[in-house]
């Protein structure tokens, strides 16, 4: 895990190169790789790579960053977890290697494959390499968008980097602010992708590539597909043995998730999803696995307490295990520093910044998550209710004026109670379709309250901009099939992508510390997808059967809460949940007085 950037003068007459803005866009990331730090310039000085190193593969000085082999040079963040068999390929064709490192692979590999390289890698990643014969420069990102890149093209110049406020510390690229991510901030709780919160800024999509070359960057090419991959399932004959199945296929990635030449740790709550990742971490063979609990005065003796049954966990497992109390008042004192760590606004991600803390206070630099079992073994209430209010509101959307007229009633309801939600009139205006019933199951704040927190001017503009419904559309094209698989889609492309790894990169790269997702995997998803496209019940006790020992019954039978923090205990008032969380959070990250924006 790492922190790159890179910039490529593609014009002519685009002014060389800085060197000093290489290194201070490079050590705006310097807690995503405090080991080591380095940089490389092309001969012309037309284009330029930084690097911040956190070793986790080959410590030795052989990995370090950028790595030039031939032609090609690479700043590279990230894991490949099948890199010692991609070696072996290319070892067998003749390929010679002076590294042990992952890095290399992925050089040797665009060597002999070009882009179309990047159907065989299993493992999370962004990366840009510099292909001096063809002097184009290549920018490609993970099949889940597990690992973070953002680019900035002013028509002369592009710049890469990581983070969003590394590109802006570089003093060269426009803060100019962008209305289609303040919306979907609110809209949604998180900045959709492509979008930042800067209008010259834009992520890359998860599973594409695009090339820069003399005419700037291309438009993204998408080489992985969710939608896609769900919808090939209709056509593979499902396993007799579904449990056997599951179980095969989830310790499998379990397994590759465990390269590392660094001691790994787990994330241990409660829940199925991490619990089951721990179990098959020990079936695989692991025997240094130490896992980690966060617990909460406000919790004990409640249903949210997770710390007793995740310490009965790792004892029948026979795993080290530590419970680290988060206190109110460290809560307190930290916040700043969350707030300057996190890139873009969320409402999420406090859990994850500590557990990343006391991870990293442990000793450790790798640790494994549970994070997306929920959409893959239908853990989210939307995989009942999506399915279910489509056919009622298709019916009442023939009505003419109806859905106005039970959102005016609902809008004079919510103002006599808090106990109503302003969500209940939108269900019929918006729930025929798969994409509009998304839309409000997720939704933060309806669009009709966004002049209460924008400028008018920004809200028109940014609604416009987005287009949210369009691009909940669009993870769900082509159709995955069946409802089941469309909620996975829908899920894994925004809550997952968008939300909880994109919160779980800045959350943990603040402390150092690399996460891994086995249940987050392309290879997983191909292989699981005749399941899902043809579910037939049990939901998250399919995952729960998987581990061998079976996973203790208080587990199996708890009921979900999620990882979260007394966060509505601790704020309280006028900041009561999410809502009121989210006003917190872009006051204090686009306040004048923080310099921002």
């Amino acid at each position: 895990m790492c922190g790159i950037n890179a910039i490529f003068a593609y014009r002519d007459h685009a002014p060389p190169i800085d060197e000093q803005e290489i290194i201070v866009t490079r050590e705006c990331m310097r807690s995503r790789g405090p080991d080591a730090s380095s940089m490389w310039m092309s001969p012309d000085g037309r284009v330029g790579f930084g690097h911040r190193r956190l070793a986790i593969i080959d410590l030795s000085p052989g990995g370090a960053q950028p790595m030039c082999r031939g032609q090609n040079v690479i700043v590279f963040n990230g894991e490949i977890y099948n890199y010692r068999e991609l070696r072996s390929q290319l070892e067998s064709s003749g390929v010679g290697f002076t590294s042990q490192s992952d890095t290399e692979v992925l050089l040797q590999l665009y060597a002999a494959r070009g882009a179309e390289m990047l159907g065989d890698l299993r493992g999370m990643f962004a990366f840009a390499l510099w292909d001096s014969s063809k002097r184009r420069l290549l920018l490609a990102r993970d099949p889940y968008g597990i690992k973070p890149l953002y680019y900035a093209d002013d028509g002369a110049t592009v710049r890469v980097a990581s983070q969003v406020r590394a590109l802006i510390a570089s003093g060269r690229v426009s803060n100019q602010f962008d209305s289609a991510g303040a919306v979907g901030f609110f809209l949604r709780g998180t900045v959709p992708e492509p979008f930042t919160m800067y209008r010259a800024i834009r992520s890359l999509p998860a599973g594409s590539y695009c090339f820069v070359d003399a005419k700037g960057a291309r438009e993204p090419v998408q080489y992985f597909s969710i939608a896609e991959t769900l919808r090939a399932g209709l056509e593979t004959a499902q396993p007799e043995d579904r449990e056997t199945a599951v179980h095969d296929a989830v310790l499998e990635s379990v397994k590759y998730h465990m390269v590392s030449d660094v001691p790994v740790g787990a994330f241990l709550s409660a829940g199925i999803d991490s619990t089951s990742i721990v179990a098959l971490a020990r079936e695989s063979g692991a025997s240094d696995l130490q896992t980690m609990t966060l617990r909460f005065a406000e919790y004990r003796g409640r249903v949210n307490d997770e710390a007793p049954l995740a310490a009965q966990v790792a004892a029948q497992y026979g795993v080290p295990h530590t419970i680290r109390d988060l206190t109110h008042d460290e809560f307190k004192r930290e916040l700043p520093r969350v707030f300057d760590a996190m890139d873009q606004p969320t409402v999420d991600g406090l859990n994850s910044y500590f557990i990343s803390k006391a991870a990293a206070q442990m000793g450790l630099k790798v640790a494994l998550s549970g994070t997306g079992g929920d959409e893959l073994f239908g853990g989210y209430t939307s995989f009942r209710d999506i399915p279910r209010w489509i056919p009622v509101t298709s019916l009442l959307a023939r009505i003419p004026h109806l859905g106005n007229l039970i959102a005016e009633l609902n809008s004079m309801l919510v103002r006599r109670s808090r106990h109503i939600s302003p969500k209940m009139g939108e269900i019929v205006r918006y729930g025929s379709s798969y994409a509009g019933a998304y839309f409000v199951k997720r939704g933060r704040f309806l669009a009709s309250e966004l002049h209460n927190i924008l400028d008018p001017e920004i809200t028109r503009e940014g609604l416009q901009r987005l287009n949210l419904l369009g691009l909940i559309e669009n993870a769900i094209t082509p159709d995955p099939g069946t409802p089941y698989a469309r909620v996975v889609a829908l899920e894994s492309s925004f809550y997952l992508r968008t939300q909880l790894l994109r919160d779980m990169d800045w959350a943990s790269m603040a402390h150092s510390l690399e996460v891994r997702v086995p249940l987050v995997d392309a290879h997983l998803l191909r292989r699981l997808a005749p399941l899902l496209v043809h579910r037939k019940g049990r939901g998250k006790q399919i995952l729960a059967a998987t581990p061998r020992p079976p996973l203790p019954p208080a587990v199996r039978q708890r009921r979900k809460t999620g990882f979260t923090l007394p966060i509505q205990e601790w704020l309280g008032g006028a900041e009561h949940g999410k809502r009121g969380w989210a006003r917190r959070v872009y006051a204090e990250m686009f306040s004048d007085s923080r310099g921002y924006w």
